[in-house]
C-alpha cells in the first residue's frame, strides 16, 4: 500500500492482499515493532455495496473489503452490481470476491470468470445463516455436510490461482461440530480463514465462542480473522490479544460506527481515540442517505432501506432514537427523528446501549 492509501500500479490487488496477510502492510506508530493486525469489512448482503464502500472509505475504512456474495448455480452469471464493487473500486484497498453455492462445476466456472477481474482473492462462503440460503445447502447449510465441503475446497483450491479464502461459522447446530470442521480447513492450503464465532442456527444471539477462534489460530498454518460482535476499540484490542488472530473482520459494528477502524488503530498505537459528536454522526447518516438514493425508488422504499442502517446505528444512540426511527414513514419524519437525537455536540462512543448480541430480528434484513 502506498502512503496515499492507493493501490500501487506496479503490483496486483492479490499481491497487495498477500502482503497484508504476511504482515507487510505499513505499520502505524507504536505498531512498528510488530505486525499490524488486518482490519476487514465483513461482507453483508445488500449492504456492502459499491456505494457503502465509498462512504465508509471516507472515515478511514478497513484494510480490505469483501463483496456481497455472488450466487453460484448451474445457470448463474456474475451479478453486475456486485462486479462493480471490484471494477469501480473507489477505496484504494483490495477487494475480495465472495461466492456462495454448492455446485462444484459452477463454482469452478465462476472462479475462472472472476479471475479475469482485479480481485484480491476469491472466497467461499460457509457461514450465511439466512434460512433461505442454508435450506438450499449453501452458505452455512454446507456445514452439515463436511464431506461435501472437503470436495468443494479441493476443487476450488485447484482452480483458484490467486489467494483463496474461506468464511465460516463454528458449526450448524452446535459448537461441537467445529472439531470436525477444523481438520478440513487444515487439510486444504487456503490462504485465510475468517471465523464468525457463532453457529448458523444461533444467528446473532448471545454466546460468541472466541475460544474456538483462538484454537483455530493456534492450530492452522493460514492466517485467521475473528468475526462476530466486534463493537469497540478496547474490546478489539483485547480480542486480538486473547485469540492471537491475524486480524478482525467487522460488519454490524462498522455500520454503527464507521470511525471504528481508525479508533482501533489508535487504540493499538496507544493514542487517544477520537469520538464523533452527535452532529458528525448525523452527517454520516445524511451521507448514507445520499449514497443510497435511487431515482426509481419510491420515498417509502428509500425510508425502509435506510431503516436497515438505522437499526444498527440506533444501538449506539441513547434515548428514544431506535424506537422513533422504526416508526417513521416519510423523509421528513426520518430526518426529524435523526435530528432530535443527534443534533448536538456531545461525543458519542457508539458502543451498543443494548447488547449487540440481541437479535432484534435484524438478521432477517441482512
Amino acid at each position: 500500500m502506498s502512503s496515499s492509501g492507493k493501490l500501487p500500479t506496479h503490483v496486483t490487488p492479490s499481491e497487495i492482499f498477500l502482503n497484508l496477510l504476511c504482515g507487510d502492510a505499513p505499520a502505524c506508530g507504536a505498531e512498528a515493532s510488530g505486525r499490524r493486525p488486518v482490519l476487514a469489512l465483513a461482507p453483508m448482503q445488500d449492504v456492502t455495496t459499491l456505494n457503502f464502500m465509498r462512504v465508509i472509505a471516507r472515515y478511514g475504512g478497513p484494510d480490505a473489503y469483501w463483496t456481497e456474495y455472488f450466487r453460484v448455480h448451474g445457470d448463474s452469471r456474475l451479478d453486475k452490481w456486485i462486479l462493480q464493487s471490484i471494477t469501480e473500486n473507489p477505496t484504494g484497498r483490495p477487494v475480495v470476491a465472495q461466492m456462495i453455492g454448492n455446485d462444484i462445476p459452477a463454482l469452478v466456472r465462476t472462479v475462472k470468470e472472476l479471475q479475469k477481474y482485479p480481485v484480491a482473492a476469491i472466497e467461499l462462503n460457509l457461514g450465511c445463516p439466512a434460512p433461505v440460503v442454508y435450506r438450499k445447502c449453501a452458505g452455512g447449510g454446507l456445514l452439515r455436510e463436511p464431506e461435501r465441503i472437503d470436495a468443494i475446497l479441493g476443487a476450488l483450491r485447484d482452480a483458484v490461482t490467486i489467494p483463496f479464502t474461506v468464511k465460516t461459522r463454528i458449526g450448524f447446530e452446535s459448537p461441537a461440530e467445529f472439531d470436525e470442521l477444523l481438520p478440513l480447513f487444515a487439510k486444504h492450503p487456503i490462504d485465510l480463514l475468517t471465523i464468525h464465532a457463532r453457529t448458523v442456527k444461533q444467528m446473532y444471539r448471545p454466546g460468541v465462542r472466541y475460544d474456538l477462534i483462538a484454537l483455530a489460530a493456534r492450530e492452522l498454518k493460514c492466517p485467521v480473522l475473528a468475526n462476530g460482535n466486534v463493537h469497540g476499540a478496547a474490546q478489539a484490542k483485547q480480542l486480538l490479544a486473547e485469540t492471537g488472530v491475524h486480524g478482525l473482520m467487522i460488519g454490524r459494528g462498522a455500520i454503527r460506527n464507521p470511525w471504528l477502524f481508525d479508533q482501533i488503530r489508535a487504540e493499538l498505537r496507544g493514542e487517544q481515540i477520537k469520538l464523533p459528536t452527535g452532529r458528525e454522526v448525523l452527517a454520516y447518516v445524511r451521507e448514507l442517505w445520499e449514497s443510497e438514493i435511487t431515482p426509481s425508488l419510491l420515498e417509502s422504499a428509500q425510508v425502509q432501506r435506510m431503516k436497515k442502517f438505522m437499526n444498527f446505528i440506533g444501538e449506539g444512540v441513547e434515548g428514544s432514537f431506535l424506537h422513533d426511527i422504526r416508526r417513521v414513514a416519510t423523509t421528513a419524519d426520518f430526518f426529524r427523528a435523526c435530528e432530535n437525537s443527534l443534533d448536538h455536540a456531545r461525543p458519542l462512543t457508539l458502543e451498543p446501549t443494548v447488547a449487540s448480541d440481541t437479535p432484534l430480528d435484524l438478521a432477517k434484513a441482512f
